[in-house]
């Protein structure tokens, strides 16, 4: 069997809004979120008005780019650098107190490279209160970070990510526990 792009096919894939909604939402992402304007309450308020379910307190830096903002909910008092790049053709979860690093990818998308066809496969990727994931890291579709979790820097996780513990590499593998000290 050999790889066919002439009969890819992802008709079945619905993006959830109309097409005028989201080639405005293409020129809004463009212009003010991935561009060098400072300021978070504005980012905020143009994702708010796309369905995005955004928390209080949230800072979100320059060259954030999110390619389905109804497809995205954060919560509160999140961090999200710059660089950062939410591809979000599924869900993406963010919980309280998350810091996702510059040039972090949120990828809720692949293809099944063991299908001629190349299908498109869509998942969910859900990151819980006080984890991190660190600057140039990857978290492919389907891949559920814990609770205070650390992806670290420049690492791939897909999978699992078990509370309070400490992944690095690409695949990120266990490194060490979490430990929060009072500050």
């Amino acid at each position: 069997m050999i790889t066919r792009l002439d009969k890819f096919n992802n008709d079945w894939y619905k993006p959830g809004r109309s097409i005028l909604v989201r080639v405005l939402w293409h020129f809004v992402n463009a212009v003010f979120l991935n561009s060098a304007i400072p300021g978070s309450g504005y980012k905020a308020f143009l994702l708010r008005m796309f369905g995005a379910q955004i928390g209080k307190g949230v800072i979100i830096k320059p060259y954030v780019s999110v390619k389905f903002p109804w497809r995205l909910k954060v919560g509160d008092h999140c961090w999200i650098g710059e660089h950062v790049w939410i591809d979000n053709l599924a869900d993406v979860t963010i919980g309280d107190h998350v810091c996702i690093s510059q040039g972090a990818l949120l990828l809720t998308g692949n293809h099944d490279y063991s299908k001629s066809e190349f299908d498109l496969m869509v998942r969910p990727i859900i990151i819980e209160n006080g984890a991190w994931l660190g600057a140039k890291s990857v978290t492919g579709p389907g891949t559920i970070v814990h609770s205070h979790a650390v992806l670290a820097l420049g690492s791939t996780a897909s999978g699992v990510l078990e509370p309070y513990k400490i992944y690095r590499g690409n695949p990120a593998v266990f490194v060490k526990d979490r430990k929060i000290g009072e500050s």
